[in-house]
């Protein structure tokens, strides 16, 4: 079985601005949990949010391959 790639995907993306006490922007995606990023501008927080949900799922993609019979077969399912 090939292992599949990860797709184009859209999600929810949360940003907090920088505290009085702190200069960091902070930036997390609900829909994957351990997916957060923080940079000292909004755009800076985004992509290193990018960067840990592409991290994270990868890691679970891998994860939830591993032990697969050969023989198995994989696809894709479209929400909504």
């Amino acid at each position: 079985m090939v292992a599949p790639k990860i797709l184009h995907h859209e999600f929810n993306v949360i940003i907090e601005p920088p505290t009085e006490d702190d200069r960091w922007w902070i930036a997390y995606c609900p829909e994957v949990p351990g997916a957060n990023g923080q940079g000292e501008t909004e755009e800076g927080a985004l992509a290193d949010l990018k960067d840990a949900i592409q991290l994270v799922l990868e890691t679970r993609l891998e994860e939830g391959l591993r032990g697969i019979p050969e023989n198995a077969k994989s696809g894709r399912v479209t929400l909504g």
